[in-house]
């Protein structure tokens, strides 16, 4: 028996996989609740009704999905030239650390200028910041996936120091946080009284115009043929660093921009808890994707229904809301057995 790569992958195949893995995912992930005598389908049908059963359901999840999306894409365009950035998280801080910075008062534009100010300052921030770890890799050959990493915690720390000194709120009784955003640099509310904000069409926009860019244009190529054979890219004439600089620039600002959306979109300042973890679910959600960008946004929105739906599902049967880590963990595994199900074929002899 032996795995014998496919020269093409039927149709059929590439729809049946994925569903099939999340299929599979969700199986699996019912063992714990007949374990804890639960009902399955009650259980799986309280996650569908927090996530999707309402108007207030759908725009929680949308407003989830929207940093899900941004992060999704940054893991995805740096994974496809194989630079692994672990850095998310950060980048996202300090995204929004610089949004906060610019949108607190600091400069006085008008709304149609104050915006697309607070988006670019965000989205360099965490540009720069990746930009540390590629270069320490190209010229001294340093881990990326050491750097990216420690890096999170540096910026945590450094967002700690200015929200409690320079930048912390004088009217905030006490409490570690930045001054509100003033409403001229506010991401506008898709839906009236809801938390879902215009950063939602920023984030699917990302995922059009980054797919466009992969598969699509000179740069993507480039990118590909990098992550595939540094050696060879170079040999073909390709300026393999610059290649690898354009990528993580790219994905920094990625998460840069999941930042901003999430202070000046959905909570107005910020503060140590502005994340629960969107830099590292960024990671699985373009592994879901198998680092399509298209796929991402509807990657990230299957997370996000999961992570919404099971808060509500705790609450209303009082079973651990663990288990959408439970879940996204087991998709993830799925999933790579359906993309391996897919590139290759067993061959019996």
């Amino acid at each position: 028996m032996r795995l014998e790569p496919r020269t093409q992958v039927p149709l059929a195949l590439a729809i049946a996989a994925p569903a099939g893995a999340i299929a599979l995912a969700l199986l699996l992930a019912a063992i714990p609740l007949i374990w804890a005598e639960v009902s399955v389908f009650e259980a799986y049908g309280l996650i569908f009704k927090g996530a999707l059963g309402s108007r207030f359901a759908i725009t929680e999840t949308l407003a989830r999905a929207t940093p899900l999306i941004f992060t999704g894409l940054a893991a995805a365009v740096a994974f496809r030239a194989k630079l692994w950035n672990i850095g998310a998280e950060g980048q996202l801080y300090l995204g929004a650390l610089a949004a906060a910075a610019v949108g607190t008062g600091a400069v006085a534009m008008p709304t149609f200028a104050m915006i697309p100010l607070v988006l670019v300052v965000g989205a360099l921030a965490g540009a720069l910041l990746m930009l540390i770890p590629t270069l320490l890799k190209l010229r001294l050959g340093v881990d990326e996936v050491v750097t990216t990493l420690l890096l999170n915690f540096v910026v945590l720390l450094f967002v700690s120091m200015m929200i409690e000194g320079p930048m912390k709120d004088p009217m905030g009784m006490g409490w570690p946080q930045s001054e509100p955003i003033v409403d001229e640099a506010t991401l506008p509310k898709l839906v009236a009284r809801t938390r879902v904000h215009a950063g939602l069409i920023l984030a699917i926009l990302a995922g059009i115009a980054v797919w466009v860019m992969t598969q699509r244009s000179v740069w993507g190529f480039e990118a590909r043929a990098v992550g595939a054979s540094p050696a060879a890219a170079r040999f073909a004439g390709m300026p393999v660093p610059r290649v690898m600089i354009r990528v993580g620039l790219i994905s920094g600002a990625l998460a840069g921009l999941a930042g901003v959306g999430e202070v000046a979109g959905l909570k107005g300042y910020l503060t140590l808890d502005l994340s629960p973890g969107f830099g590292y679910s960024g990671i699985v959600v373009a592994m879901l994707a198998q680092l399509n960008a298209l796929a991402v946004i509807v990657a990230a929105m299957f997370v996000a229904v999961v992570f919404v739906g099971a808060d509500f599902m705790s609450r209303a049967i009082g079973v651990s809301n663990y288990l959408a880590n439970l879940v996204v963990a087991t998709s993830l595994l799925t999933m790579l057995l359906a993309s391996l199900a897919t590139r290759y074929r067993l061959r019996w002899h």
